[in-house]
This record gives structure tokens, C-alpha cells and sequence, in this order.
């Protein structure tokens, strides 16, 4: 019988700022068992609510003990599961997400963003976030549905990469921000260690596809995931299912190549899937994929594809 775990978000269990495929496991559990764990929000000091009363005590001590390294995230993990090799699959099943905190910040920061050179007038403000009623309340008075996800969801990079910063998603996926990484969905990771070494982190109270400023509604969120390894997929790329739609992942510096490689990636995945032929694939892209930019601010930017589920004939 699958087993249930938790993680809690203390200084032990957790990194600020990077990936490594040396650290050692906080937790190793069987395919198919089930982990929740606790994060913390992006950011430093500077970006915590000015009210000490609603900082948790465990933020700030994660703060005071952790050493920081090249990006502003924290992570929880990583995970080791059992059976896990390079060339293999990591299903993260996406089962709940929870707020840890009423409050989220949104920020402009220096050389950051979509339009650096055009908002240099910086800013961190925080909204409210009402869990009883789904809303977020902005400053200025909007109010926002709830959509949470992690930003954050990877398996630990390859050894030869060494430590890598979070800042910039890749093919173990990492800080992709992609706002459909919510409840239900399932991701697909490319394993390239043993025992895989699953992260989460970044948490997001609401996102619009693009994340143009550079912060998403930044929050802490508690995830849980069913983690079961795949040895039946083949491909070394991200990609996901939702309830309704198969998703392709693109991450390039440059807009066109992520979409080239989302397209591309789509076409690849509904063959694996169906009795189309490439050219068939590719046809049925133009006629039911809906191409979606992820975000524009992380260095490699993202696009993601979208196709429904419905379009797909199974292979017969």
C-alpha cells in the first residue's frame, strides 16, 4: 500500500536558491507514495509583510540560517524516490494545494521583468489574501480569484551541471511558472539521477500567463503530490496533462524557439499517442493546439501548447 509522508518547511529540509544533484535526500519514499510538503515564498527580507505578527516564525528562521545562493527561492527537497534511474519518468500527480500565509507580495524590481528599462520606479506592495471567499485584494482595491500553484516543480539536474541556480527553468524543469500546474494536473519529469530528487518551491496565489512584471501574487503554499516512476514514457522533456488537455513545454532565450520547441514537442507527444503520422500531427496542432506564453522572465522564457484530450483518437 502506498505510504503518505510530510515535510515540514524548517532550514533542514529545504534550500535557498539553487539545485544540486550531490545533496543529500530529506526524505526517500517508494513509487507511488505520496508526499506533503511546506514552502516558504520567494524573496528576502525585504519582502515580507510589514506586519511582524503575520511573518511565521519559521520563515524568519529560514531566512537567519539558511545560506543563500544565486536565486531568490526557496525549495523544499529534495525527494528521493526508490527505483528512480536516469532515462526514466517522474509523474508528480498534483493532489491539493493549501495557503500557509493571508498575504502574498507582488514586486518591480531593478533589471527584471518584461520591460526593465521602462519601470525602474521599484516597488513591493502585498495583498490580502482571503481563503474563505477565493480572493486576493489588491492595494489599490481589485479583487482577484485564487488560482494557486507551485512555480517551482523539478527533479534534481544532472550531476556534470553542478549547483544551478532556480532563477531559469530547464530540462529538469524547475522554475517553469506555469499557471496550470494546479490541482489535478500531472507532471512528467525527466529523471537524470538516481532516485530522481524531486524539489517544489515558489509558491503562487495567482499568476497571468507571462508573469510580465516578474513576481506572480508570491505566497507560501503546502503542496501534496504522488510521485510514481515511469519507465514506459520515452522522451527527456517536461510535459503535463491536465483533466482536459495534454500539455508540451517550451524553455529557450529566445520567444520563437520556446514556441518552435513547444510546437514541436506537441507534435512528438501526440504521436506517442495515436496512430497519426507526424504530418497528421502536425495538422492537427494548427487545427486544436492552443499556444500559450508561459512567462517572459525567467531567462529562458516558456510556452506552452495545449491540446484537448477530446482531439485524440487513442491508438487502436
Amino acid at each position: 500500500m502506498p505510504t503518505h509522508h510530510e515535510i515540514p518547511a524548517t532550514p533542514e529540509t529545504m534550500v535557498l536558491g539553487y539545485f544540486d544533484a550531490a545533496l543529500a535526500p530529506v526524505l526517500t519514499v517508494e513509487s507511488g507514495d505520496t508526499v506533503t510538503l511546506h514552502s516558504h515564498p520567494a524573496g528576502g527580507r525585504e519582502s515580507l509583510h510589514p506586519d511582524p505578527a503575520r511573518v511565521p516564525a519559521d520563515l524568519t528562521v529560514a531566512l537567519d540560517r539558511l545560506k543563500p545562493g544565486p536565486g531568490p527561492h526557496f525549495v523544499t527537497g529534495p525527494v528521493r524516490v526508490r527505483g528512480a534511474e536516469p532515462g526514466d519518468m517522474l509523474q508528480v500527480d498534483i493532489l491539493d494545494l493549501k495557503f500557509r500565509l493571508d498575504w502574498g507580495f507582488v514586486a518591480i524590481l531593478p533589471l527584471l521583468g518584461t520591460l526593465p528599462d521602462e519601470f525602474t520606479d521599484y516597488e513591493t506592495v502585498h495583498a490580502d489574501i482571503d481563503v474563505a471567499r477565493g480572493v486576493c485584494r489588491l492595494p489599490w482595491g481589485t479583487e482577484l480569484p485564487l488560482d494557486p500553484f507551485f512555480g517551482i516543480l523539478g527533479t534534481a539536474p544532472p550531476a556534470a551541471w553542478g549547483r544551478v541556480g532556480t532563477p531559469v527553468p530547464r530540462a529538469f524543469g524547475g522554475n517553469m511558472d506555469n499557471k496550470e500546474m494546479r490541482v489535478g494536473t500531472s507532471l512528467f519529469l525527466p529523471v537524470f539521477n538516481p532516485g530522481a530528487g524531486f524539489y517544489a518551491g515558489d509558491g503562487h496565489g495567482v499568476q497571468g500567463d507571462g508573469e510580465v512584471c516578474i513576481t506572480a501574487l508570491e505566497t507560501g503554499l503546502t503542496g501534496t503530490f504522488r510521485l510514481t516512476v515511469r519507465k514506459d514514457l520515452p522522451g527527456a522533456w517536461p510535459f503535463a496533462e491536465t483533466p482536459t488537455d495534454l500539455m508540451s513545454i517550451g524553455l529557450h532565450e529566445s520567444l520563437d524557439e520556446a514556441m518552435r520547441q513547444a510546437v514541436r514537442e506537441m507534435v512528438r507527444l501526440v504521436c506517442a499517442r495515436t496512430n497519426l503520422t507526424r504530418n497528421q500531427a502536425y495538422m492537427l496542432c494548427s487545427l486544436a493546439g492552443n499556444l500559450r506564453i508561459t512567462q517572459t522572465v525567467d531567462g529562458n522564457k516558456g510556452v506552452h501548447m495545449l491540446m484537448p484530450k477530446a482531439a485524440l483518437a487513442p491508438k487502436g
